[in-house]
């Protein structure tokens, strides 16, 4: 099998989230043949046709040729207030422009999420499936992976602590693979 290269955002910028906790372990638990880079989003600005009028920010032009330059976007997102949190939406926003050349266009993309909460991030995930219809990118339909009271599965130190999870995130990621292969050249 060829490798596939995924580049994975969390959509948080806490330091000790959950969900970048998570990213850490999808790059840890990786099945052969994929590798998962993480992306910082802390320096994405807020999306503004002002200045992307001017030319795209560094962090932007630098999360736009990640994401090019990947065959698949992994995105970790947390739930805040039901929705998804604009973190996440923030980076969808600006890979999306411009639409007619768009870095997410034609990609293949994988949701996953914790939060504290009884619903994992089903909510924000299912809010962030919207925003691919306009960005034309290939959302992975099944499996899903919702990592509800992510408090109760994560260490201090954020390492993964809960075996079924870990399973069901290894499910996951060898889904997401022969989800990105299939779209791959």
């Amino acid at each position: 099998m060829s490798d596939i290269r995924i580049l994975g955002f969390a959509g948080s910028l806490r330091r000790a989230s959950y969900n970048r906790a998570l990213l850490r372990e999808a790059q840890a638990r990786a099945p052969a043949g994929m590798t998962i880079e993480a992306f910082d989003l802390l320096e994405v600005p807020l999306y503004n046709g002002d200045v992307e009028a001017q030319g795209d920010p560094p962090a932007v032009a630098a999360l736009k040729q990640s994401i090019r330059a990947a065959d698949g976007v992994l995105m970790v997102t947390p739930e805040y207030n039901h929705g998804v949190p604009a973190v996440t939406k923030n980076a969808v926003d600006w890979a999306s422009r411009p639409p007619n050349d768009a870095a997410l266009s034609g990609k293949p993309v994988g949701i996953i999420g914790a939060s504290p909460g009884m619903t994992g991030s089903a909510r924000g995930q299912s809010q962030l499936r919207q925003a691919f219809e306009f960005t034309n990118s290939f959302c992975m339909p099944q499996p899903e992976l919702l990592v509800f009271r992510a408090h109760e599965k994560f260490d201090a130190n954020g390492k993964l602590t809960d075996e079924a999870t870990g399973r069901y995130l290894v499910r996951y990621l060898e889904a997401f693979a022969a989800w990105v292969r299939r779209f791959k050249d």
